[in-house]
């Protein structure tokens, strides 16, 4: 392991953030938070608690230690993307082996964290999504498109794994706040995936972008999976979660992502530069659209 100085210890931890992907931590740890809130609000407990900091910290542990083993499995295939080809283990800024370490360390600590600080149950879900991840969606990148949606289970599991925390089991509530997250990542990951098709196709990763060269397939499944979307974004006011001002604003955002969706309706074929610049407004419309969501549903829980 490097020896840590003075002088590189902020570059070292610049590379442990990419390494565990802070940005996209981030995120995760915030729709945990959003699960927890809903948990909390149901079982008629403060939703600000020592609990919520355990929850939150764990989670945030297996999500860093997942995205750093996938890194580690994925170093040669990132090698040949110039968007990773920069990040610590292609670049041969940092070994495989201490990354591994540090994923190792995270993934089966935050685990065992979980299992102690929140239930057993919440520990087994996350090791089990870290699993999924790593030893199922991982690998199929490289073998077909169905990996999108085989890593839409793990992708949707940080608001229920936050539900879990406190309240020990699995509810209506946690399947809801689970089919929002499953179906929003279809758009979100096929704009990412028609934005860089040139870098995933260099790195040999099967994205549909990839393999449907002129791109009708990618496009149809935006558009379906953004149209269902809205009667999704919906259960919560059937269910009693969320009430009339999310019912209003979750329409109105599921209207502005669809949109978005529509811009990518064009002649133009996924290897078409011009097509480029609809996929970038639809990936921030998709970047804007789950925070909103989830903020509108938390301010307008019960009501």
């Amino acid at each position: 392991m490097a020896q840590i100085t003075a002088r590189t210890l902020p570059g070292l931890l610049r590379d442990y953030a990419e390494l565990t992907k802070a940005r996209i931590t981030t995120l995760i740890v915030l729709t945990a938070w959003c699960g927890y809130f809903f948990g909390a609000h149901r079982a008629g407990v403060p939703s600000w608690s020592l609990g919520l900091f355990h929850a939150l910290l764990g989670i945030a542990f297996v999500s860093s230690g997942t995205a750093a083993l996938n890194e580690v499995i994925e170093a040669n295939v990132d090698a040949h993307m110039r968007r990773t080809a920069s990040r610590p283990l292609p670049s041969g800024r940092m070994s495989r082996t201490h990354a591994l370490i540090v994923g190792l360390a995270l993934t089966l600590g935050g685990s065992v964290y979980l299992t102690i600080y929140a239930n057993p149950l919440t520990g087994l879900l996350v090791f089990l999504t870290a699993l999924v991840y790593l030893a199922a969606y991982t690998p199929l990148k490289k073998v077909s498109p169905v990996c999108t949606f085989v890593g839409a289970f793990p992708g949707a599991m940080p608001v229920m794994l936050g539900w879990t925390a406190v309240r020990g089991r699995i509810e209506i509530e946690t399947l809801i706040l689970f089919a929002i997250m499953f179906v929003w990542q279809f758009p979100h990951f096929l704009s990412i995936a028609w934005l860089y098709r040139e870098d995933y196709a260099q790195g040999e990763i099967r994205m549909l972008p990839v393999v449907d060269a002129d791109g009708k397939s990618t496009v149809w499944r935006i558009l379906a999976y953004s149209a269902a979307l809205i009667p999704v974004s919906l259960l919560p006011v059937a269910w009693g979660m969320a009430g009339r001002a999310y019912l209003v604003g979750a329409v109105l955002l599921g209207a502005m992502l669809f949109r978005y969706s529509m811009g990518m309706a064009s002649p133009l074929p996924a290897t078409a530069p011009a097509s480029k610049p609809p996929a970038r407004r639809l990936l921030r419309a998709t970047i804007l659209y789950l925070p909103a969501l989830f903020a509108l549903m938390m301010l307008n829980a019960g009501h």
